[in-house]
């Protein structure tokens, strides 16, 4: 969504979103000023220029710092503006800024405490709550993204220590005749011999960053241990349970898989379920026009009712007609539809939506029934359940068939709602070859995205193009008002549209093949962070640089190596504004909320006619896309190795881990898991900051120091240092790919199961649902684990220096062990609730074998009327149709109502299974 803001007039310096900004620096501007553009809510879109020249906000007069400050206030006044009135509203939309802290469908331990009351009330659970409660009480993948910022703040604060005191000094006094703030760049420097202060520089800073990353890859392997080994995770079957594909034909029996691998508890083959899916569709459909039809009516029943004044005479509105003491509905208020759109036949809905319940539940029953006997074609894919993790490690890490790509483990862990089953059937070689048709895509979109970038700019420039191509004068004689709104209000909004429908793409492209959502927001992660590298940082930076010298080269083409020097490292005073107007903008929105806010206060209360749209809109809770997330973020990490001596990037990250801080304590829910890989992949990913910086450093040296001898001494130290990174980025990755997916067999040995060994595994062919016993035990087999320790480790250091000591020693002071029992949760401790044998058959089951039909959820009117409904639909559809008015009711406005503070006795809810 859009909104669009104001205009400031001022003056030059800017700081845009990175695609508008090389959009509108295509062609010349035609009027001076500030556009305030518009904002997206999910996006932040900057203050654009409209500048005389291509490239002024970077003249020859350098940027000051007035300008930087003129770019800033307006900004700063709208954030703040922004935060005042989520402290207006925080209080007031419970729903909005605080659905963690009273929603009764979540568990306690998934809620946050209470805030206290008073205007700033929040500030005492929000600075007195440590992130690891996110951990337990959220989910790793929150937590670690919270860790990201922290991680990126500790790297900007360094990096300021480690360059401030050496390059300010070496570059202020370079001698290159610069002046505003571009007299601190590298284009200052006139001496090839004060290189060696950047060279040694960047060896120690970017030599710490490589520390920070191995660090954090080695922290994330032990919290991953501790946190998958505790037994709330392994006592879920998810934990035990492994995907196999392109399962041989020969295979695809349950007898043939417990002779392939050893412990087996469960199995369950994965069934095509055919036409099934649109039965269900059809059945669904009809349920929910049965009920929407039935709720109109209701409303519209007690509005004329209650319109006519006549409430104490109610056998006036009744007849004998069947139905004895029936309330009468005149046909004509009996909402009606046509079987198909405009031709169709108009029949009376609820009589239309009966019938055609009447017919598909038994028939949707039937076939679910047929396919879980296995009659259905069974496709090549299986879940098996084992009787332990240490079990289902072993056969994801096993070879388990002579033929390459057959009998695949493809992932361990993965919840049932996180499948995507009709990618399973898929065979290796359509994978792979869609995969790389995919990738394919992506890179061209990456490459050739400027092209639908660039027209926009046109738009932006239309009638600078009338005096250049005169077949266009007819532009001219259009009305002021509507060519400002084609120069400037649609071209933002196809930007805004333009750059939002990159990662939607990616993640369509993804759910082409990828097994389950966790893997398709993975791949999302890897071909987005793709496109932000280049569309964003490298084109920016190289596009604006280039066109701040294009006149001077073309006059005198010898001299472009050392105006290229000299202008490429004013970028950076680009992302100077960048990063403060990025961070105080996304941070204000994200405590604003708007998006939440709009849809459920102000959309759902147009579009929310039935208690079910009503309910199901209040207890679902928002959460992050990993995929669309993490590239933006993880790519202003890379832009800020690249430009490491720019101090507001500590203020930017800053703000926006203060920002997603309060929101993942009190707001956001988790919809997709990763299991904390998108994190593993970020921190892989700041790698591209390191060789950007390193191969930027390298050219600057070889073009400046092209006219002197001295000089190849840094560049031959920058070289050096490359070929170095690699070797370390090889050897990191080396070391750490196996620990992203599995768990080490030494922690795995330590195993703390019952004695109830007689439920370690079942014969060849038979699985629970043939055991005599019903219930699961709570954890499949009864085991459970903790992570080992020879002695009780010690507790983490204290203090500033103890921090110190567990940031540079993460193996002694911050292994698995330790975060067992120091930092994770003591809830995290006590296995899940025991299984019924409904919830154990049903948990790998395509979701068609086993999906019911849904309860009709009416609201309860003071005349009768819908209890007299609910008993002619029950009578009308016969078995296998639930009908309720409980828990809601119609006021004497004729508008729904439900009852919000105790949502556990709602018809529909459901206690969610922790598989």
């Amino acid at each position: 969504m859009t909104v669009q803001l104001f205009i400031i007039n001022t003056e030059q310096y800017t700081v845009s979103h990175d695609s508008q900004w090389r959009a509108q620096h295509r062609l010349p501007f035609m009027s001076p000023g500030w556009v305030m553009e518009t904002f997206n809510p999910s996006d932040t879109h900057q203050l654009l220029p409209r500048a005389s020249q291509t490239g002024s906000h970077r003249q020859s007069g350098g940027s000051s710092l007035s300008a930087l400050l003129s770019t800033l206030v307006p900004v700063i006044i709208v954030a703040s503006i922004a935060f005042l009135i989520f402290l207006v509203f925080q209080k007031r939309f419970d729903r909005v800024y605080g659905p963690r802290t009273y929603l009764s469908v979540l568990d306690d331990d998934e809620r946050s405490p209470k805030q206290s009351a008073g205007f700033l009330g929040w500030m005492k659970e929000y600075t007195q709550i440590a992130d690891e409660y996110v951990l337990a009480h959220s989910s790793l993948d929150n937590y670690l993204f919270l860790r990201l910022f922290k991680i990126l703040m500790i790297v900007c604060f360094v990096g300021c220590v480690i360059t401030w005191p050496v390059l300010f000094p070496v570059n202020a006094t370079g001698g290159g005749g610069q002046s505003g703030l571009d007299i601190l760049s590298f284009s200052n420097v006139q001496n090839p011999v004060r290189y060696f202060a950047h060279a040694l520089i960047a060896w120690v800073f970017l030599g710490f960053v490589m520390f920070v990353i191995t660090r954090e890859s080695l922290y994330f392997a032990y919290l991953r241990q501790a946190y998958f080994l505790s037994p709330y995770v392994t006592s879920q079957i998810s934990a035990k349970t492994v995907l196999f594909v392109d399962v041989p034909e020969d295979y695809r029996t349950e007898e043939h898989l417990r002779r392939s691998f050893r412990d087996v508890h469960y199995v369950w083959l994965v069934s095509d379920p055919g036409d099934l899916e649109d039965l269900i569709k059809k059945r669904d459909q009809a349920a929910d026009k049965l009920e929407g039809a039935e709720i109109q009516m209701i409303t519209q029943y007690v509005k004329t009712r209650n319109k006519k004044g006549n409430k104490g005479a109610p056998e006036e509105n009744r007849r004998q007609n069947g139905n004895a003491g029936g309330i009468y509905v005149d046909p004509k208020d009996r909402p009606t539809h046509r079987t198909k759109p405009l031709i169709g036949k108009k029949v009376d809905t609820i009589e239309w939506s009966r019938e055609e319940l009447q017919r598909l539940i038994p028939e949707v029953a039937q076939k679910q029934s047929e396919l879980q006997r296995n009659k259905g074609k069974i496709t090549s894919a299986a879940f098996i359940e084992f009787t332990s993790v240490r079990a289902a490690q072993a056969a994801f890490q096993q070879v388990a068939h002579q033929t390459p790509f057959h009998l695949t483990p493809t992932e361990i862990g993965m919840k049932p709602d996180m499948v995507i089953w009709k990618n399973l059937g898929k065979s290796w070689w359509m994978v792979k070859a869609m995969s790389a048709l995919c990738t394919a895509f992506v890179t061209f979109l990456c490459v050739f995205w400027t092209v639908p970038v660039a027209f926009i700019g046109v738009l932006t420039n239309v009638n600078y193009l009338t005096n250049q191509l005169p077949f266009l004068s007819f532009i001219n004689n259009i009305p002021s008002v509507i060519l400002g709104v084609v120069t400037g209000l649609l071209p933002s909004l196809l930007l805004s549209v333009l750059m939002t429908l990159v990662p939607i793409i990616c993640a369509m492209l993804a759910k082409l093949f990828e097994p389950t959502q966790g893997a398709v927001q993975l791949k999302t992660q890897s071909w987005y962070f793709a496109f932000e590298v280049i569309q964003v940082f490298l084109i920016t930076t190289f596009s604006s640089g280039a066109a701040s010298v294009a006149t001077q080269v073309l006059s005198n083409p010898t001299s472009a190596p050392t105006l290229l020097a000299k202008n490429l490292p004013k970028a950076s005073n680009f992302y100077i504004s960048y990063f403060v107007l990025f961070g105080l903008m996304t941070a204000a929105m994200q405590l604003l909320n708007i998006v939440p806010f709009l849809m459920t206060l102000v959309l759902g209360r147009i579009l929310d006619k039935t208690p079910r749209k009503m309910y199901n809109r209040y207890v679902s809770l928002t959460g992050i896309g990993w995929g669309s997330y993490y590239p933006k973020y993880t790519n202003l990490g890379v832009i800020a190795l690249a430009y490491s001596c720019i101090s507001p990037l500590v203020l930017g990250f800053a703000l926006l881990y203060l920002a997603f801080r309060y929101n993942v304590l009190f707001t956001l829910g988790t919809q997709i898991d990763t299991k904390g890989r998108a994190y593993a992949r970020a921190l892989q990913q700041l790698t591209v900051g390191i060789y950007l910086a390193e191969f930027c450093l390298i050219g600057l040296f070889a073009i400046g120091s092209s006219s002197s001898a001295v000089g190849a001494g840094p560049l031959v130290l920058m070289i050096i240092f490359a070929v170095g990174t690699v070797i370390w980025h090889m050897q990191l990755r080396a070391a750490m790919s196996r620990h992203l997916t599995s768990l080490p067999s030494d922690l795995l040995a330590e195993e703390h199961c019952d004695n109830n060994d007689e439920e370690k595994s079942y014969p060849a062919g038979q699985n629970r649902r043939t055991d005599a016993r019903k219930v699961d035990s709570g954890t499949s087999s009864g085991d459970e684990y903790q992570v080992p320790a020879a002695a009780d480790p010690p507790a983490p250091p204290t203090g500033f220096m103890g921090k110190l000591k567990e940031f540079l020693l993460p193996n002694r002071h911050a292994s698995a062990a330790v975060i067992s029992k120091y930092i994770l949760s003591p809830h995290l401790a006590n296995p899940v609730r025991p299984y019924t044998q409904q919830e154990l058959e049903a948990a790998y089951l395509h979701p068609a074998l086993s999906a019911e039909t849904q309860i009709i959820w009416l609201a309860r009117d003071e005349y009768g009327l819908s209890q007299q409904e609910v008993q002619d639909c029950r009578r009308a559809v016969g078995e296998g149709l639930e009908v309720s008015d409980k828990a809601a009711w119609v006021d004497e406005k004729g508008n729904v109502n439900w009852n919000e503070r105790e949502l556990r006795k709602a018809p529909i809810f459901e206690e969610d299974v922790r598989y």
